[in-house]
C-alpha cells in the first residue's frame, strides 16, 4: 500500500484535536494542581495546511490518552511568528503550549518570565535529546525540544546523470560544490535547459549557518564577523557565474525553494532534514516531478571533515515546546505530559513516519525514517541523515537577536552586491559593537 505523507491538514485557523495526559510530567517547586476530569489546552501551530507536525503528535497522543483536548491555533510563519506570539504574550492571548522555532528569540522569552520551569520534563528525557541543553537557563529548563534538524545537501540523481556529472560521493569540500554546480549548469545550457546546477535560498542561514558552524573560533558574540568573508565570496561567485539564480531574482520573483528543486529547477540545494517530508508528499501529490534524490553531507570548509570515515560539520537549531506561564495551574500537569510526549520516544516516532526529524534521534528512529515510501535508501543518505556534528545557528547568548538582526542587513547588502563583503562586515562590527554592547 502506497504511505501518504499527511501534509494537508485543513486552513481553519483554529482546529481542534483531541489528546490526554498520560501522567508522567513529574513536578517542579512543589505540587502541581491537577484537573479533575476533561482539560483543554492550546497549542500554537503555524501554516497548518502544509505542516503536518502538530496534527501527528496531537494523533499519535491521542491514541494514548483520550481526555484531554488541545485547540491549534494557527499563527503566521517565518519571522512573524515571533512578533505575533511575542504580542500575545504581553497581551494575555498566548496559547497554554508554544513553539520555539529556533533559538534565536529564547533568551528573550527566558528572560521576560515568559516560559514556565519545565525541569522536571527535562529530567525524565533521554540526555541523548538533540538540542536538550540550548533550552537551560540559571539551572533550569525552560522548553524540550521535539525536532532536531540538520542541514544537508539534496541532490538530483537523474539530473546529475543527464548531465553525465559525478554524484556527491561525502567527500566534497564548498569548492568540490561550487565547481560541481558550474559543471551542471554548462551542461544543462548546452542540453538546452534552463536549469542550474545549484539553488540557495535567500535566508542569510544558506550562508551563515555555514560559516558559523564550520569556521575555527567563528562567534556571535566577538564581533568579529570575517569568517563570513570566504563564504560570501564562494557564493557571489556562484551567482556570477550563472550557477544559481541570482538573490534579486529569489526575492525579486519569490522563488520557493520547495518548487525550484521540485520540478528540477535546480540540480543541488543545500536545506534542513525538513524538507524530506515536504518533498516525498508534494512527489506524492504530483506537485513535484518524480524522480530520484539523494541526500549527501553538507559540503565541508577543508578534507579534515569530509568523507564518510569523518563526521561532517553542519548547523540546525532544535525546534521546542515551551509553556505559557499564565496557563491555568490546574492544565499544567497535562501541558507538561504533552511535552514530555513529544519529545520522547512516541513523539519521535510519530515525526520520523512523516519524515520529520525529531529531537530523539535512535537507531529505531532513523529504521523508521528510512522505511518510508520515497525516502532514498542509499548509502549516502543514510549516513547524510545519521551523522553530523550539529551546530545551533542561534547560540543562546542576550546579544544573539539583535547580532543576528545585524547580520541578516548584512546578507540582504552583500547579496543583493549593493554593498562590497569587506564594506558589509566592517559596518556588522560596528553596529554589534554599539548596538549589541559586544566587541
Amino acid at each position: 500500500m502506497k504511505r501518504t505523507t499527511p501534509i494537508a491538514i485543513g486552513t481553519a485557523a483554529v482546529v481542534a484535536l483531541t489528546l490526554t495526559a498520560c501522567g508522567g510530567g513529574g513536578e517542579s517547586g512543589g505540587e502541581t494542581a491537577t484537573a479533575d476530569g476533561p482539560v483543554t489546552l492550546t497549542l500554537a501551530g503555524w501554516s497548518l495546511s502544509q505542516t503536518p507536525e502538530f496534527q501527528t503528535l496531537a494523533d499519535a497522543f491521542h491514541e494514548e490518552n483520550p481526555d484531554v483536548t488541545v485547540e491549534v491555533t494557527e499563527y503566521a510563519a517565518g519571522n512573524d511568528y515571533d512578533t505575533q506570539m511575542t504580542a500575545d504574550l504581553a497581551a494575555g492571548t498566548a496559547p497554554d503550549i508554544y513553539i520555539l522555532k529556533n533559538l534565536k528569540n529564547f533568551y528573550t522569552y527566558q528572560s521576560g518570565q515568559q516560559l514556565l520551569d519545565v525541569s522536571d520534563v527535562a529530567s525524565e528525557l533521554d540526555p541523548d535529546t538533540g538540542g536538550l541543553d540550548a533550552y537551560e537557563a540559571e539551572g533550569a529548563h525552560y522548553a524540550v525540544p521535539y525536532r532536531q534538524d540538520s542541514w544537508v545537501l539534496y541532490y538530483n540523481k537523474d539530473l546529475f546523470d543527464q548531465a553525465g556529472v559525478a554524484q556527491p560521493d561525502g567527500s566534497w569540500t564548498w569548492d568540490d560544490y561550487a565547481q560541481t554546480a558550474k559543471d551542471l549548469t554548462t551542461a544543462f545550457e548546452g542540453a538546452g535547459s534552463q536549469a542550474t546546477g545549484t539553488y540557495q535560498h535567500s535566508w542569510q542561514s544558506t550562508v551563515q549557518g555555514f560559516a558559523l558552524a564550520q569556521s575555527e573560533d567563528a562567534s556571535l558574540d566577538s564581533a568579529d564577523y570575517s569568517f563570513l568573508a570566504p563564504y560570501y565570496e564562494r557564493v557571489l561567485d556562484l551567482q556570477a557565474a550563472g550557477a544559481q539564480p541570482s538573490y534579486g531574482t529569489v526575492t525579486t520573483n519569490s522563488l520557493s525553494y520547495q518548487t525550484q528543486f521540485g520540478t528540477q529547477q535546480a540540480a543541488m540545494m543545500p536545506m534542513g532534514t525538513w524538507y524530506a517530508a515536504t518533498l516525498i508528499a508534494q512527489q506524492d501529490s504530483g506537485e513535484a516531478d518524480e524522480f530520484a534524490w539523494g541526500m549527501a553531507p553538507a559540503p565541508q570548509q577543508d578534507e579534515s571533515t569530509t568523507g564518510t570515515d569523518n563526521v561532517p560539520v553542519t548547523f540546525g537549531d532544535p525546534t521546542g515546546m515551551g509553556i505559557n506561564p499564565a496557563i491555568d495551574e490546574e492544565k499544567v500537569q497535562a501541558a507538561k505530559d504533552f511535552l514530555a510526549f513529544a519529545a520522547g520516544e512516541g513523539g519521535a516516532q510519530a515525526l520520523a513516519e512523516i519524515g520529520i526529524t525529531p529531537a530523539l534521534f535512535t537507531d529505531s528512529v532513523v529504521e523508521t525514517f528510512f522505511s518510508l515510501e520515497g525516502v532514498p535508501t542509499d548509502d549516502l543518505s543514510r549516513f547524510a541523515f545519521g551523522t553530523h556534528e550539529t551546530k545551533p545557528e542561534n547560540p543562546v547568548a542576550a546579544s544573539t537577536a539583535a547580532v543576528q538582526n545585524i547580520l541578516n542587513d548584512l546578507h540582504t547588502a552583500v547579496m543583493s552586491e549593493s554593498t562590497p563583503i569587506d564594506a558589509a562586515i566592517t559596518e556588522a562590527e560596528s553596529r554589534a559593537a554599539s548596538e549589541a554592547g559586544i566587541g
